[in-house]
C-alpha cells in the first residue's frame, strides 16, 4: 500500500493565495518526515479552488527540499501547454530528483484557460490523443519530429533525454492519466499508462474503470500479467480524529465554503451551462467515501478500497480543514497512526 497527499493548494474563504500556497508547502515538507509514499499537486487556473497555477514548478521546489518522497502532478493541463515543453520539464525534474518525479497529465475542462493559453476549445475536445502522444514520444526518443494537425514542426533532438538517469533509476519518468470517462481509460490502457481516478468516484465506479482498462489493455496487446502489475492511483479525502464525528465535523464547517466560492469561479469557455454540485452534501458524501475518522477506521477504508478496486496507491486531499496546524497534525497522524496498520 502507498498512501501520498493530494495537495490543491486550495484558497479557504478569508485566506490569501500566499497562505495556500505556504500551506501545501509544508504539508508535503511533513508528509515526507510522518513517511508517507507521496505528494500530488493540483494545476489550477484563476480560481480559489487550486491556486497553483503550475504543477511542475510546484513539484520543482518540493523535489529541491525534499530527499525521498516521490512528488507528482495531479495533474499538468495537457491542452494548455506544448507537449514538448511539459515532456521538456519532466525530463529535467526526472533526471535532477534521481527518478523521484511522476507526471500526471489530463485533459482539464472547458474553462476559459482555453481561450487564455490559445488551445481553444479544440484541444480540449479532440486534440488530447495526440497532445498525449506528442508528449509520450519526447520522453521515449533521442528525436521527435511533429506531424500531427495541431503540432507539426520538424525533427528535432530531445535534450536532455529522459533516460539519461545517473547511477539505479527507471529510464524516464512515470505517466499517469487522469481518467473520468471511458475514452480516456482505453486510451490510457492503449498506452499501458496508470490511471489517476477522482476523488468524487465509488469504489463500485472505479472498480469499474479499472476492468475496462485491463480488458482494453488486453486488445491493445499488453501481456495480461504486465496489465495486472500497473499501479493505478486513487484520489480522496483523508481527515485523521479521534472519533468519526469530530472528522466529519471539520471537513463539513470548512469545505463547502471552499467548494461553493471556488466551484463558482469557474468561466466556461463557451459560455455552456454547469450544474454545481451542493457543497455541503459532496463534503458529506466524500466524507462517507474515504479515509475520514479515527486511524482504525480510516485504515480500514483505504484497505476496503484496495480490496474492492485492485488500486494500492492513494492521493489523498488532507487540507480540507483549511488550517495549517490542523492539516499539519492531519499529515502527520496519516503517516505515524494510519499506515503502520496497513502494513
Amino acid at each position: 500500500m502507498r498512501v501520498g497527499t493530494f495537495v490543491l493548494a486550495a484558497q479557504f474563504p478569508g485566506q490569501g493565495q500566499g497562505e495556500a500556497l505556504h500551506r501545501a508547502v509544508r504539508s508535503a515538507e511533513v508528509a515526507e518526515e510522518s513517511g508517507l509514499d507521496s505528494v500530488w499537486l493540483a494545476e489550477h487556473h484563476f480560481v480559489p479552488y487550486g491556486v497553483c497555477p503550475s504543477a511542475t514548478t510546484l513539484a520543482a521546489l518540493l523535489l529541491g527540499r525534499t530527499r525521498r518522497i516521490r512528488v507528482g502532478t495531479a495533474v499538468s493541463v495537457l491542452p494548455n501547454q506544448h507537449p514538448v515543453m511539459l515532456g521538456e520539464q519532466a525530463a529535467l525534474l526526472h533526471l535532477t530528483s534521481g527518478g523521484r518525479f511522476t507526471l500526471g497529465v489530463g485533459r482539464g475542462g472547458p474553462w476559459v484557460d482555453l481561450e487564455v493559453f490559445g488551445g481553444g476549445l479544440e484541444a480540449y475536445e479532440r486534440g488530447f490523443p495526440e497532445a498525449l502522444e506528442l508528449l509520450l514520444d519526447w520522453l521515449d526518443k533521442p528525436r521527435v519530429a511533429g506531424s500531427g494537425e495541431r503540432f507539426a514542426f520538424r525533427e528535432v533532438a530531445v535534450v536532455p533525454q529522459a533516460d539519461e538517469l545517473l547511477g539505479d533509476g527507471p529510464p524516464g519518468p512515470e505517466v499517469v492519466v487522469a481518467c473520468t470517462s471511458s475514452k480516456s481509460v482505453k486510451l490510457a490502457a492503449e498506452k499501458g499508462l496508470p490511471m489517476l481516478l477522482g476523488m468524487h468516484c465509488s469504489d463500485e465506479d472505479k472498480a469499474g474503470m479499472v476492468g475496462l482498462w485491463r480488458s482494453a489493455a488486453r486488445e491493445a496487446g499488453l501481456p495480461p500479467e504486465v496489465a495486472e502489475r500497473v499501479e493505478h492511483v486513487s484520489a480522496g479525502v483523508a481527515q485523521i480524529a479521534d472519533s468519526p464525528v469530530d472528522a466529519v465535523e471539520t471537513l463539513v464547517k470548512a469545505m463547502p465554503g471552499w467548494l461553493r466560492q471556488g466551484l463558482d469561479a469557474h468561466v466556461t469557455v463557451d459560455g455552456r451551462h454547469r450544474v454545481m454540485r451542493d457543497p455541503v452534501a459532496y463534503t458529506e458524501f466524500l466524507c462517507g467515501l474515504h479515509p475520514v475518522g479515527p486511524p482504525r477506521l480510516a485504515a480500514d477504508r483505504l484497505a476496503a478500497t484496495a480490496e474492492r478496486t485492485g488500486i494500492t496507491r492513494f492521493a489523498l486531499m488532507v487540507e480540507g480543514s483549511g488550517d495549517l496546524a490542523v492539516t499539519e497534525t492531519n499529515v502527520q497522524r496519516l503517516g505515524t497512526e494510519v499506515l503502520p496498520l496497513l502494513k
